[in-house]
């Protein structure tokens, strides 16, 4: 019995300079990192270390993330009690979405990272490598899927988002709040909301050639970036104001838009799903429904596109995908 860690770079292992070059950079090995934590020693059941990439998150391709959901898979059935997975920051939001929707068991996935580096004072790396490794040990934490501990608080993958730039308390859960936290050492699950079952295994071919765009929504937006996109793109995400609103001059671009290919209605506020049926403006959310925009409910949108281009690259058409927008959203 053991805990897998696979490590994948970012700001948790940044651990040196480089001469030639300003600022941090990734030197960290996964027996460095583990090294570096109190009490991480006299874990029961204790980490068998696998340093799997050491890149920054931004570098990170869907690719390379499901074969690290694999190798996961793999440790788990050759005995794992759980896994954690060390990565970034920028992207871990999507990276622990993405896991969550493949991953098939009942052991815990558990991504965590950093937000001060080991050269700094006080860096959380060590606190957050710790936690997670207790959660992804603890049977209250089995069957709740892909979880994100930081801040000795414990996230549903498909609710947590990085809030700021530099706070060691970025990760949140806006619409939900923490499923649990980790107190002297006990993880303490308080939640246990209901976790729509994994999407079928994704080609990674496919996948790759399966390109899905996100559209911000500004002020005065004339939708000139969205012109010929379905000659280049297999779905659209649409991060409308608020509610899920656009400009009136936009609606039209986005209705012809899904005549062609899947769009998918969100909001970019941070918080909150968009309508369904409460503002019948042009450009509202029910206006846009009836142009055949299809409803993200309270996925913000960059796991909104997520979701579509796995589904997409599943080859799945409007109805599946509608349905799971539904189960996820």
């Amino acid at each position: 019995m053991s805990i897998a860690l696979f490590t994948l770079g970012g700001t948790i292992a940044m651990g040196g300079l480089d001469p030639g070059r300003p600022g941090v950079v990734a030197r960290l090995t996964g027996a460095d990192l583990t090294a570096a934590v109190p009490g991480l020693a006299d874990l029961n059941p204790p980490l068998d270390v696998r340093d799997a990439l050491a890149v920054p998150s931004a570098h990170l391709t869907y690719r390379q993330l499901l074969d690290v959901v694999d190798a996961a898979g793999r440790a788990v059935i050759a005995g794992a009690t759980g896994v954690v997975v060390t990565q970034g920051t920028d992207t871990l939001e999507e990276s622990a979405f993405l896991a969550d929707l493949v991953w098939p068991h009942d052991a815990p996935l558990v991504f965590t990272g950093a937000m001060r580096n080991p050269t700094l004072a006080g860096p959380d790396g060590p606190a957050n490598l710790l936690a997670a490794a207790r959660v992804a040990a603890a049977p209250s934490a089995r069957g709740l899927g892909v979880l994100v501990a930081f801040n000795d608080e414990v996230h549903a993958a498909r609710w947590v988002r990085k809030t700021h730039s530099t706070s060691t308390a970025t990760f949140a859960s806006p619409n939900t709040g923490p499923l649990g936290h980790v107190i002297e050492g006990r993880v303490r699950v308080l939640v246990r909301p209901e976790r729509p079952a994994p999407l079928s295994p994704v080609d990674p071919d496919r996948l790759d050639g399966t390109r899905v765009a996100l559209h911000t929504v500004t002020l005065d937006d004339d939708g000139l970036l969205l012109d010929r996109l379905a000659e280049t793109h297999h779905g659209l995400v649409v991060a409308g104001f608020g509610v899920g609103h656009v400009p009136a001059r936009l609606a039209p671009t986005l209705g012809a838009l899904a005549d062609r290919i899947p769009v998918v209605l969100t909001s970019r506020s941070g918080a909150g799903s968009v309508l369904r049926n409460t503002y019948g403006a042009v450009g509202s959310e029910t206006d846009l429904r009836r142009r055949g925009l299809l409803d993200g409910g309270l996925l913000d949108p960059y796991k909104a596109k997520v979701l579509l281009r796995l589904l997409l690259a599943a080859n799945a058409g409007r109805d599946t995908i509608a349905a799971a927008l539904a189960r996820h959203g």
